[in-house]
């Protein structure tokens, strides 16, 4: 099993540890050997039977990890998951239509591309709809780069195509989360191989926690886990988060639609923004029983 570098040692050893429970061969493409790693595997004196893609840029056709994640598509290694399935999920863009068909309830919207960003205007009924403030933020981003959260007109696009660069760009309206005991009803979902883990997300300060069957009960939280497997139906991804606002009028509002390399920092190595441990180790665990489950098919 190969595996790209953007997450922290205890998942690394998680699936280290299970690849040799399962008697997989493992192997860590870190930053340092990529390159000669995909002129290897280019030149067939190297193989990957699967490749977990941990990091590689949707919007960087030229970057490394990007070229090898499509390199070993074409070369028929099972990539979690494939690239043109999983661009196609992260693109904001062309995932908003597909959920609104679904319907699934996402924050109104307007598209605007950076093209366009000295004419682009706002008609008065967008601006109702939008509110103020509202976000702006690029349809291929990620953390928060490009990122707006407090537009007031479009003129502050020019603030996110500063940040990101050129694009496609999403304006919504801002959803404010309802609070539960003291804590904003704002959730990330993880769906990986058909199992789901919810888990409390405070988006005002990145803190995690897991959503417990109590929780789930009380508070009637089995939308969360419906909503993650329609959106895993809907475009065929086996392994994503997404993120869901809770609000007050009862309605739960996809925010982040996919994010498709889902960045497992544990929260014994950063308390603050990591997700629960619990989570980190049963994702692996899942991750490696579908690649020996993949491999015995074979």
């Amino acid at each position: 099993m190969t595996h790209a570098l953007d997450t922290d040692d205890l998942f690394i050893h998680q699936i280290q540890q299970h690849c040799a429970a399962a008697r997989l061969n493992f192997f860590l493409i870190e930053p340092l050997w990529v390159q000669p790693f995909f002129e290897a595997f280019q030149q067939g004196r190297v193989w990957a039977r699967v490749l977990l893609n941990m990091h590689s840029e949707h919007h960087l056709p030229e970057e490394i990890y990007h070229r090898l994640v499509w390199l070993a598509a074409q070369r028929q290694t099972y990539v979690i998951d494939p690239p043109d399935r999983a661009l196609a999920a992260f693109d904001k863009a062309r995932m908003h239509s597909r959920l609104m068909a679904a319907g699934l309830h996402v924050p109104h919207t307007v598209f605007a591309h950076s093209d366009a960003l000295e004419t682009f205007k706002l008609s008065d009924s967008d601006r109702a709809a939008l509110g103020t403030p509202f976000v702006i933020k690029p349809a291929l981003g990620y953390g928060r780069r490009g990122l707006v959260l407090d537009a007031t007109s479009e003129r502050d696009l020019a603030r996110s195509v500063q940040a990101w660069g050129p694009g496609t760009y999403l304006l919504q309206r801002r959803i404010t989360p309802r609070l539960i005991d003291g804590w904003p009803g704002y959730f990330r979902v993880y769906y990986v191989f058909g199992s789901i883990w919810c888990c409390w997300w405070n988006c005002y300060n990145d803190n995690y926690r897991q959503v417990t069957p109590q929780d789930m009960q009380r508070l009637g939280l089995q939308a969360l886990e419906d909503i993650a497997r329609r959106i895993a139906g809907l475009t065929g991804m086996n392994f994503f988060s997404t993120e869901i606002a809770w609000t007050d009028s009862g309605q739960f509002v996809v925010i982040d639609y996919v994010n498709d390399q889902c960045h497992m920092l544990s929260q014994s190595a950063d308390p603050q923004r990591g997700v629960p441990d619990a989570v980190v180790i049963g994702i692996a665990q899942r991750l490696v029983e579908a690649a020996r489950d993949y491999l015995t098919r074979r």
